[in-house]
């Protein structure tokens, strides 16, 4: 890697760190908890019917294993669509030199139905960013972006909320041979005004061939989300609880934090 291609990549991860400076300021608590502003736009590494308004401004970090750091940022463009760019990479935190990602990923979901008293809201979309490292021999993430993409969402008042979510998604990360369209679903459940806990489930049908990296059991991910205040929440995964890819203790631990503003 070049030294003027290395600069380019900091720089665009700069930019995207330095878009949180650009928001004004906002009394919105976030997307957590039964007190949510907004809707969450995603479980732990699966997406949600959930957009932000036309007008606000999200900014979303990841922190994983291998010192990695992945920043998205993401604009209500208008009342239904949501557009997003992400990068990231490994060995950002640490010593080492940084190991980035091979592109930029981008996203974008549109609201189709909205969610009525019988209806689950609808949303249909493309996200190229995969979760974690990527892996130039098998050219794709450790979790495969989910590509194309339709879920639908739904909420219930129980003590809270509770929202079920889920959908069918088609990666174009092919390269391992195994290419199936794939199931999803999850759900989350409020506790109190600043807390949130959830759930999902991977089926990994596009990650179970002989070439891929899963053993076919699919991923089973949880999470809790706390919200700290004026936009900004905290959360914990664990992650790949059912050892798809690998033998782990109590699952992959990860950290996100998620910034909404309004422009």
């Amino acid at each position: 890697m070049t030294c003027s291609s290395e600069r380019v990549k900091i720089l665009l991860l700069c930019v995207l760190l330095n878009t949180m400076c650009c928001i004004q300021y906002s009394a919105a608590q976030g997307s957590v908890g039964s007190d949510a502003a907004i809707e969450p736009r995603y479980l732990i590494d699966l997406p949600t019917a959930g957009i932000i308004p036309h007008g606000n401004l999200a900014l979303d970090m990841d922190f994983y294993q291998l010192g990695g750091l992945l920043v998205c940022t993401s604009i209500g463009a208008f009342d239904r669509l949501l557009l997003g760019v992400s990068y990231g990479g490994t060995k950002i935190i640490g010593r080492d030199k940084p190991t980035w990602n091979s592109t930029p990923g981008f996203s974008v979901k549109l609201r189709v139905i909205e969610e009525t008293i019988f209806l689950p809201a609808i949303a249909v979309g493309f996200d190229s960013q995969g979760k974690e490292a990527y892996l130039d021999e098998l050219n794709r993430y450790t979790i495969k972006s989910v590509g194309f993409y339709v879920v639908a969402s739904k909420n219930y008042r129980a003590l809270g909320f509770l929202s079920l979510h889920g959908g069918v998604n088609y990666s174009l990360e092919r390269a391992d041979n195994d290419s199936d369209p794939n199931l999803f679903a999850g759900v989350e459940k409020t506790l109190g005004p600043i807390l949130s806990v959830m759930a999902e489930y991977n089926l990994g049908a596009n990650d179970s061939d002989h070439n891929a990296r899963g053993k076919g059991r699919g991923y089973f991910n949880a999470g809790v989300r706390m919200s700290v205040g004026n936009g900004l929440s905290l959360g914990l995964n664990l992650k790949d609880l059912l050892k798809n890819q690998q033998d782990v203790s109590v699952g992959s631990r990860t950290v996100v934090l998620e910034y909404v503003r309004s422009l």
